[in-house]
């Protein structure tokens, strides 16, 4: 009986130590150390091991209650970055909504003149923008940038950031729609498109020098082709 009784206390404290992992503050006091990994729901958990503060959230249990912060618009690569002029007002511009951001199209404005006017000193010259090849003015272009820093979507039509040959522009885009050089173009380009393209004298500033380099877009993700054997 007393071999029993040995036993069972054995198994006892054998479980508490798989179950409760304690610790003792420096008052001796004992201390429940709540992991994400030891196999119970415990301290705030809303599963087991998972959700609460510390844990990763449960599977098919997310909580979407509460009050939701937008932190960034990014529909169009680069306009904030390029046209709010300053970390405050690109942080004001990731939070505002679509009714607020016509107030932000004087500060898009000025940056782009600001732009071509360092381009001007630089070439000792008064350089303003000039309408792009979409047609669209200072005043517009910013409006445009300013208003809806989105990429819509045509359903029944093209889907592209821009196509010259069909006039289709910020439909959406394709993988191999070089974003960058197009928003430059329509920066720098002028009405040609070519207005400050590296030739006759002047700066390079309708595109980044970046292509696509070997990546084939029909192809499956990373759009790589397979490696040759020599």
């Amino acid at each position: 009986m007393k071999l029993y009784r040995i036993k069972l206390l054995i198994l006892a404290i054998l479980a508490s130590a798989v179950f409760v992992q304690c610790d003792d503050d420096e008052n001796g006091n004992v201390i429940v150390q709540e992991s994400c990994d030891d196999g119970i729901q415990n301290g705030d958990e809303q599963g087991i091991d998972c959700g609460g503060s510390s844990c990763e959230p449960c599977i098919g249990a997310f909580d979407f209650s509460g009050t939701f912060v937008q932190e960034d618009i990014m529909g169009r690569p680069g306009v904030n970055t390029v046209f709010s002029g300053s970390d405050n007002v690109k942080n004001m511009f990731n939070v505002s909504l679509v009714n607020d951001r016509a107030s932000f199209q004087p500060t898009f404005e000025e940056t782009l003149e600001d732009y071509h006017d360092v381009y001007g000193d630089a070439l000792m010259t008064t350089i303003d923008y000039e309408t792009n090849i979409l047609g669209l003015d200072a005043p517009t272009f910013t409006t445009v940038l300013a208003q809806f820093d989105a990429l819509q979507v045509a359903p029944d039509g093209q889907t592209t950031y821009y196509d010259p040959t069909t006039g289709a522009v910020l439909t959406g885009r394709t993988l191999s729609d070089d974003v960058i050089d197009i928003s430059l173009t329509l920066m720098f380009g002028g009405t040609s498109g070519t207005r400050f393209d590296g030739n006759n004298g002047t700066p390079q500033l309708t595109s980044d020098g970046v292509d696509s380099g070997d990546r084939d877009f029909s192809l499956p993700f990373p759009y790589l082709e397979n490696p040759i054997q020599e």
